[in-house]
């Protein structure tokens, strides 16, 4: 590992959870302008974590904590291995063990409304994992190379050859980011019918780790949005930055546009547009090879 790997890694783990949270205020803004309200000030979700971290962290036993601790852990590496420019491969397999710790957590708990959270989450891991696999598999295509580092000094952008993979990421993109209509586990909002579901039983610093881990995550699904657009040409950095742009804000349109599903509709809809756009794609690129 270089010099200057160790430093965009650092930068990452530095940035990314202020980026995440402004973004995350940001998120709050928009919906509350689509619902015609006021809504709270973009750095409220700051003024929430500060306000965990200094309330009393009730725990129902300690390896709740180890297993939340261990989440935020593996998402930060996650994404410092992605932005130092690592290999695309180890990256998502990193991102499914920091679920699996979330999951272990929600169970450790016993509580009626975790426990059917954490059975709701892994189905939507189910809908999930498949995808984010082919994402790397039609970068590989694309590029010829699993590392970050390659795929960003490709020659031409990966959406060129692989749009079907981005549509479908950009699609579980809603559940990976807990929007509407596949935010079944647990919710931003209000509507959930199992309370916070996954994340009922978490307080205090516990419940604030989480929310950090939450953001440092989203820098990390939008920094793979803008992989399929960057290529060794500078500008393209500015078109992958419109794209995440345009991206975040659908995905904040779709959430409030669209009521929650059953878990049935989910797994029908997501596996459609999976095997619709990324599988065909994948087809197209081996008759084409």
């Amino acid at each position: 590992m270089t010099i200057w790997m160790i430093v965009k890694a650092l930068i990452y783990i530095l940035l990314a959870p202020i980026i995440g949270g402004l973004m995350s205020g940001l998120d709050r803004v928009f919906s509350a302008r689509m619902q015609g309200r006021q809504g709270p000030p973009i750095i409220q979700p700051f003024y929430d974590v500060n306000k965990l971290l200094h309330k009393q962290t009730t725990v129902v036993n300690g390896i709740q904590v180890l297993f939340v601790t261990v989440y935020l852990i593996f998402t930060i590496f996650t994404g410092s291995l992605f932005f130092a420019g690592g290999d695309m491969l180890l990256v998502f397999f990193a991102l499914s063990m920091s679920e699996v710790m979330l999951v272990l957590a929600a169970f450790s708990t016993n509580g009626p409304y975790s426990i059917m959270g954490a059975q709701r989450e892994l189905l939507q891991m189910m809908c999930y994992e498949p995808m984010t696999l082919l994402v790397a598999i039609g970068f590989y295509y694309a590029n010829g190379s699993f590392m970050v580092d390659d795929l960003i000094h490709s020659e031409i952008p990966a959406i060129a050859q692989i749009p079907g993979f981005f549509i479908g990421f950009v699609f579980i993109l809603i559940i990976k980011l807990r929007k509407s209509p596949f935010d079944l586990s647990t919710s931003h909002h209000m509507h959930q019918e199992m309370v916070k579901g996954l994340q009922t039983d978490l307080s205090g610093s516990n419940l604030a780790l989480v929310e950090i881990a939450e953001w440092y995550d989203l820098v990390l699904m939008l920094g793979i949005v803008g992989m399929f657009f960057i290529t060794n040409n500078p500008i393209s950095r500015v078109w992958a930055l419109i794209a995440v742009a345009v991206v975040f804000f659908l995905e904040t349109l779709i959430d409030n546009l669209f009521p929650r599903v059953k878990y049935k509709t989910m797994l029908i809809v997501t596996w459609s547009v999976i095997l619709a756009f990324a599988g065909t794609n994948l087809l197209i690129l081996n008759v084409l090879k």
